[in-house]
């Protein structure tokens, strides 16, 4: 195994200040926590946290009416598309067609992404591209 040493051939055998000892119990989330930005998104807040309800229940496979249907529309849109692995913009496509618009402010911190509102009916918008059918038009 290589040996980091000074360049002062004196000191042959020394180690460099620069070198870590990955046996020191380092711990790198306490280093990552203090140099990146909290965005409100991370799971772990430390020892003794608590889960919510809502991800408890989920994890523990008992899922509520909200997370159901948002499971079985991904699906049926899986099966639709035959897509085993769908794009984070045919999840939103899902979301939106399941009724959900961004009628409220971001409880998140994401300085790299302006916040934006809309109205509660607002159209899903999700539609126009070719090949698809709007749901609000009716069959002849």
């Amino acid at each position: 195994m290589a040996r980091a040493h000074k360049s002062d051939a004196s000191d042959q055998g020394n180690f460099t200040d620069d070198v870590v000892d990955r046996r020191l119990p380092i711990d790198r989330r306490a280093i990552a926590k203090g140099a990146e930005l909290q965005t409100g998104l991370e799971r772990r807040r430390g020892p003794g946290r608590r889960r919510t309800d809502f991800t408890r229940a989920a994890e523990e496979g008992e899922m509520t009416k909200e997370q159901f249907l948002f499971v079985q529309a991904i699906d049926a849109f899986k099966k639709a598309n035959d897509k085993s692995f769908p794009s984070w913009t045919d999840v939103l496509e899902v979301m939106r067609l399941l009724g959900y618009r961004k009628t409220c402010p971001s409880e998140i911190n994401l300085p790299s992404a302006e916040d934006w509102t809309e109205k509660a009916d607002a159209p899903a918008g999700v539609r126009e591209k070719p090949g698809h059918y709007d749901l609000d038009e009716e069959e002849d």
